[in-house]
């Protein structure tokens, strides 16, 4: 024992593997134990860690074999259909969502399958690998549904949990005020804090998929995501398209200078002294450093890390005015800490 950890050395472990038998036998190689074997000066793994791993392999398989089920053409891919029902029937299993009404079923569907697609379908082809749905993390944020015991907190930050999909559709509703089940500009403008401006939601109505220039609640899921997932390569490949309005495929002076004069006349309607552009703009370039000093490609914003924040400074009066008073906030802040300490 090591504390609370219990250790085991190689030769042990290849006793165990012999007492396992033939169907534990691919899990007691050298190779395993080579992986797992970290700092131990006596050449020892964890027991603990090596049965995370063994089940984590056996769930991987498991998993593969049930996506491979919904697989229709047996090309490794899972469609939008195929997934859809792959998650229908999953829901029973997962005790999170007992309280689902039936009736929810279809909306819930949509919302869990849109993340899979959003982040791991980005060319938009209407099918994507099961190799990257077993890859990323979002199949177990939704099995983690199986916990009965789940806390709060997991379920407010679980995209896939009922407490989330309710909300997002609970949004979406409060947002269709002539409740014809689509969301027009004017009704998604009060999306959030209601300052995104209208040069932005212009190009959401412009480049996204609308019906008779209303938007539906597939096309506003891809919204959120990308809004509230901003620092993800996924969520900025779709603003950016929305910021590039020329298609040239960079932001130049004449792209950035478009959407940050919309936010100059939403300060001036709201009595805030408006910022030169000037001084935006080189804060931008600062923030981006892109390859070419006159131009910022997508690969740019997401190598610089500031993605999220430059995005936010175009589209958002809210978030240009948080970034603005950054300074103001983050000293108030440590001043409001400082009087909870003495107190």
């Amino acid at each position: 024992m090591i504390g609370e950890e219990a250790m085991i050395n190689y030769e042990n472990f290849l006793k165990v593997g012999e007492k396992a038998g033939p169907k534990c036998k691919q899990f007691f190689t050298a190779k395993v134990f080579a992986k797992l074997l970290h700092t131990d000066s006596y050449g020892r793994i964890s027991i603990m860690q090596f049965f995370n791993y063994v089940m984590r392999k056996v769930w991987l398989h498991q998993t593969r074999i049930g996506l491979s089920l919904y697989d229709v053409a047996g090309q490794g891919y899972l469609r939008e259909s195929d997934l859809e029902n792959y998650i229908l029937e999953l829901i029973p299993t997962l005790p999170q969502l007992d309280g689902l009404e039936k009736s929810f079923y279809s909306f819930y569907v949509c919302t869990a399958v849109r993340k899979f697609f959003f982040f791991l379908d980005p060319l938009r082809t209407g099918k994507i690998k099961i190799q990257d749905i077993l890859a990323c993390s979002f199949l177990d944020d939704l099995l983690e549904l199986r916990d009965e015991e789940l806390s709060k907190e997991s379920q407010e930050t679980n995209w896939f949990s009922a407490p989330s999909a309710l909300r997002v559709y609970g949004q979406y509703l409060n947002l269709d005020k002539d409740h014809n089940g689509m969301l027009s500009k004017e009704e998604l403008s009060r999306y959030g804090t209601a300052t995104m401006t209208n040069v932005f939601l212009d190009r959401v109505f412009q480049e996204c998929l609308t019906y008779d220039g209303e938007m539906d609640y597939k096309t506003y899921l891809d919204f959120v995501l990308a809004l509230e997932n901003r620092k993800e390569p996924a969520a900025l490949q779709y603003i950016f398209k929305l910021l590039d309005i020329e298609n040239k495929g960079y932001l130049n002076v004449f792209s950035l200078n478009y959407f940050f004069r919309a936010i100059q006349e939403l300060m001036k309607i709201h009595g805030q002294d408006p910022v030169s552009f000037q001084d935006v703009k080189d804060e931008i370039f600062d923030m981006v450093k892109p390859k070419d000093p006159l131009k910022i490609s997508l690969q740019d914003l997401i190598n610089s890390n500031q993605g999220d924040t430059v995005t936010t400074i175009l589209i958002d009066l809210n978030g240009f005015w948080t970034y603005e008073n950054r300074e103001a906030l983050v000293a108030n802040d440590n001043e409001n800490s400082a009087d909870l300490d003495d107190t």
